[in-house]
């Protein structure tokens, strides 16, 4: 009575012929793998195109708003301007040896300070009366005054800041979506390399086709979740 026994010659081609036995199965389950990852990597395209618009239409309005700040507070800093000149005139009007001249203009820059200075600009005109008293030699004005400038247009700086990072950030999900609809086409070509590995009689065709759509895939899937997943 004999007995078959395997042989270390025989074993790994039994094993061979097991995963060539079973080639179509790799197949389906390569196809289903890309797929998932595919459709996951449109979606995440999708999403961060989604981003991408709302963070452009939220700069666009923080940019438009910030305009409409800026305009408003040149605006106020040009009637300033005119106003401090004003301001000068009667001051020196004051100091007239007419006393009905010197009187008229009292009232007049009494009665415009008191209605039309604000709180910022007459702080702005104090101090650098200040700095004009200890160097007389040199003219200071009150609209090269710092906190003057800032109180008038921080606003502005702020809402612009805002947009810009706004637009940053639109900028940032649109590089992202173009490299995840990248990597989509690259799957794609998995896809259909894969699909036609499972059509091809010859084995070894059949087999390079899977590789190289094997190596594809694999790249595109490392790539994708390489970018950080945005959830709805």
């Amino acid at each position: 009575m004999s007995t078959e026994t395997s042989t270390p010659e025989t074993a790994p081609k039994t094993r061979l012929s097991s995963l060539f036995g079973n080639f179509e199965l790799v197949i389906a389950i390569l196809l289903g793998l890309v797929s998932i990852v595919t459709a996951y990597a449109s979606f995440q395209a999708a999403l961060y195109d989604s981003t991408m618009a709302g963070a452009y239409q939220k700069g666009t309005a923080l940019s438009t708003q910030a305009e409409s700040v800026y305009l408003e507070a040149n605006q106020t800093y040009i009637q300033d301007v005119q106003l401090n000149d004003r301001i000068t005139e009667l001051k020196i009007e004051i100091e007239s040896d007419d006393p009905v001249t010197s009187a008229t203009a009292q009232a007049v820059y009494d009665e415009i300070t008191f209605q039309s200075v604000s709180e910022n600009l007459q702080g702005a005109i104090d101090r650098a009366a200040a700095l004009g008293e200890a160097d007389p030699d040199f003219y200071y004005s009150p609209f090269d005054d710092e906190e003057y400038n800032d109180a008038l247009f921080s606003s502005y700086y702020e809402l612009d800041e805002k947009a810009k990072a706004a637009v940053t950030e639109g900028d940032q999900a649109n590089s992202l979506s173009d490299k995840l609809t990248l990597y989509t086409v690259l799957m794609s070509i998995s896809l259909f390399l894969l699909g036609i590995a499972a059509l091809v009689r010859q084995r070894r065709i059949a087999v390079i086709l899977t590789a190289v759509g094997f190596v594809i895939s694999v790249v595109g899937a490392v790539l994708t979740f390489q970018i950080p997943m945005l959830s709805v």
